[in-house]
C-alpha cells in the first residue's frame, strides 16, 4: 500500500521561504512521478508542480514559477517543495501526490494516491 507523508508546513511571513518534504513507501519510487497540490479554505484543490519518474522534468503553475522548485531524491524516496518569495495567497494546505502513468499532469484524477497534507501560512 502506498503511503505518502508531508512535512515542513508551518507559519511564515511574506517574503520567507519554506521547505516541504514528502516520503513515499509502498511501491519503487523512482518509476513513478510526483506532484504537489495546495487547496485554500473555500477554493479548489489546484496543482503547484510536478516532477516526472526521473527528475530530468519539471513542471509549474503560472503562479508559482519562478519561486517555487520541485525535486526529488529517489534514494530517498522523497519529494520536495522549496517555496521561496512566499506570498499571503500562497497559504493552503499542501499536498503530494502520486501518479502511475502522467507525467507532469495537471489534472487530480490522474494522481492515484495523496498524503494527508501539511498547513502553510504565511502572514502578511
Amino acid at each position: 500500500q502506498v503511503q505518502l507523508v508531508e512535512s515542513g508546513g508551518g507559519l511564515v511571513q511574506a517574503g520567507d521561504s519554506l521547505r516541504l518534504s514528502c516520503a513515499a513507501s509502498g511501491r519503487t519510487f523512482n518509476r513513478y512521478p510526483m506532484g504537489w497540490f495546495r487547496q485554500a479554505p473555500g477554493k479548489e484543490r489546484e496543482f503547484v508542480a510536478a516532477v516526472s519518474s526521473s527528475g530530468g522534468h519539471t513542471y509549474y503553475a503560472d503562479s508559482v514559477k519562478g519561486r517555487f522548485t520541485i525535486s526529488r531524491d529517489n534514494a530517498k524516496n522523497t519529494v520536495y517543495l522549496q517555496m521561496n518569495s512566499l506570498k499571503p495567497e500562497d497559504t493552503a494546505v499542501y499536498y503530494c501526490a502520486q501518479s502511475t502513468y502522467y507525467s507532469g499532469s495537471h489534472s487530480i484524477s490522474e494522481y492515484d494516491y495523496w498524503g494527508q497534507g501539511t498547513q502553510v501560512t504565511v502572514s502578511s
